[in-house]
């Protein structure tokens, strides 16, 4: 146990984010630049070191927690690190976006704040890159096998990565015209920046990794001769069919899905675009869907000077506290306020959109909506609580329903599907097709990053045990485990 006495003397610090007068004015992450370090080790030291550390059992990547903790307290970052990788390809990516399921398990949360895992993790990272800690890890010697890796997101990047140092020759397809998958143009800069990604991509390389970007599999190469050019495929192509809002007015300019909004945001910090053709400046904003896709539209559109932000959420307005059905070590659904909800806008809660109005160039103008509540374990409109709100830039944050099958990717090889639409796989994360693998949300529908590492580095095993008989990768986790599931 790194400090006895640390979770009843030192209470619970974060990082601090930058003022928002200040942050809402560029891109920039928004936390105070090396906040951290300076209190990461008491932070570091609440940690208990459990009998049972259930903090294990909530992360799904299976993070040796009360190891690295004890290391950090100790200021070993090395040590730290060594073991912070030792299950996790990418805790630069998880210690900025994961929602942190495992500080919801901790069992100081039972009666304290729960340890900072989180800011613990990314302190780790962000020491070992700026210490040179991070190196690349190439493959002592070449298996002679070959696999296709379709799709950049973390998913594919931790399998692409697990399986290159285990010897293979790995070329990963990425459909967009840089590497990341919604890592890179789905996320924005102001959560993290993607100077993360790009120095992870060139360790990568160096080991051996190739990538192929703006090459669409279903489109460019048919799925069929990309089997024949490779001895297994891996499918991790994620599941970015957008959820759709079908109600009158869908069709005007300006509603727009959150994945068509904020892609362009982000190429222009990548300096392909000066302006965003899809751009909030000075218009009333109005986001559907009350996640962090859609706070991430709400961070976007504050950054670019809307006039307002309106984000709408059908259900009911969480409690701050866990409910009794939702008990520790669970993840509980509690109220939360993000960097892009501290900058301002509005939240409302238990509403349905009811139509869009337009002007008469066929631009949106409004929104009109309805308060619904649950009855008889229904949603239903409540009479008399129409209203109209302005709304010149709505995008459609509600969720993902399913792996793109527009492209020819799931017909063309074969895949069969399972009952919620994901392709199907078994324990080994093999698909119905010889030698075709698939990780992430695919087939596990949408869901963490944490998961989707977890379930490349694991698809990467099945893959190495296809090829060669056995495989000295991680044990992974079973497909059909849905119990960690958040």
């Amino acid at each position: 146990m790194a400090d006895p006495k640390g979770f009843l003397t030192t209470g619970r610090e974060v990082a601090k984010t930058r003022p928002v007068a200040e942050r809402v004015k560029d891109w920039n992450e928004v936390y105070v630049p090396g906040s951290l370090l300076p209190i990461i080790s008491k932070q570091a030291g609440r940690c208990m070191d459990c009998g049972i550390p259930f903090c294990h059992n909530g992360c799904p990547l299976g993070n040796l927690i009360p190891e690295w903790n004890d290391y950090a307290y100790r200021e070993d970052w090395t040590a730290a690190s060594e073991r912070l990788h030792a299950t996790n390809n990418f805790p630069e990516f998880t210690g900025r976006l994961c929602p942190a399921p495992c500080e919801s398990a901790c069992v100081l949360g039972i009666n304290q704040p729960a340890v900072t895992i989180k800011n613990v993790e990314v302190s780790i990272i962000d020491k070992a890159w700026d210490s040179g800690d991070v190196t690349p890890q190439p493959p002592e010697r070449l298996s002679g096998k070959t696999v296709a890796v379709i799709g950049s997101g973390p998913a594919g990047l931790a399998a692409a990565q697990q399986l290159t140092r285990a010897g293979h020759t790995v070329v990963v397809y990425e459909r967009a015209d840089r590497v990341g998958g919604l890592l890179r143009y789905g996320i924005p800069e102001f959560k993290m920046e993607k100077s993360h990604i790009n120095r992870r991509i060139e360790q990568m390389r160096l080991e051996g990794t190739k990538f192929r970007t703006g090459v669409e599999i279903g489109q460019d190469i048919d799925a069929a001769k990309l089997r024949r050019r490779y001895d297994a495929v891996v499918i991790a192509a994620g599941a970015t069919v957008s959820r759709d809002l079908p109600v009158p007015g869908r069709e005007l300019n300006g509603v727009h899905f959150a994945m068509e909004y904020l892609p362009l945001a982000n190429k222009v910090q990548e300096g392909d675009l000066t302006v965003a053709p899809i751009h909030a400046g000075g218009k009333h904003v109005v986001v559907i869907g009350g996640g962090d896709t859609g706070a991430d539209c709400v961070g976007t559109a504050h950054r670019q000077g809307a006039a307002s932000v309106t984000q709408l959420e059908i259900m009911p307005k969480p409690g701050e506290e866990r409910n009794a059905n939702q008990p520790w070590p669970t993840f509980p659904m509690l109220y939360k306020v993000t960097s892009a909800h501290e900058e301002g806008g509005e939240r409302v809660y238990s509403v349905s959109t009811t139509h869009f109005e337009g002007d008469e160039d066929g631009n949106v103008q409004a929104l009109h909506l309805v308060e619904v509540e649950f009855k008889d374990g229904k949603l239903e409109q409540k009479p008399g609580t129409e209203r109209r709100i302005p709304a010149q830039l709505v995008t459609l944050a509600m969720g993902f329903t399913g792996t793109d099958q527009s492209n020819g990717l799931v017909q063309q090889f074969g895949l069969e599907l399972d009952q919620r639409g994901n392709v199907a796989r078994d324990e080994s994360y093999a698909t119905n097709v010889d030698g075709v693998f698939v990780a992430g949300d695919a087939g596990r529908g949408q869901s963490l990053i944490v998961w989707a590492i977890a379930e490349g580095r694991s698809a990467a095993r099945g893959v190495d045990r296809f090829l060669t008989g056995t495989s000295a990768l991680p044990a992974p986790i079973r497909p059909t485990d849905r119990s960690l599931l958040v």
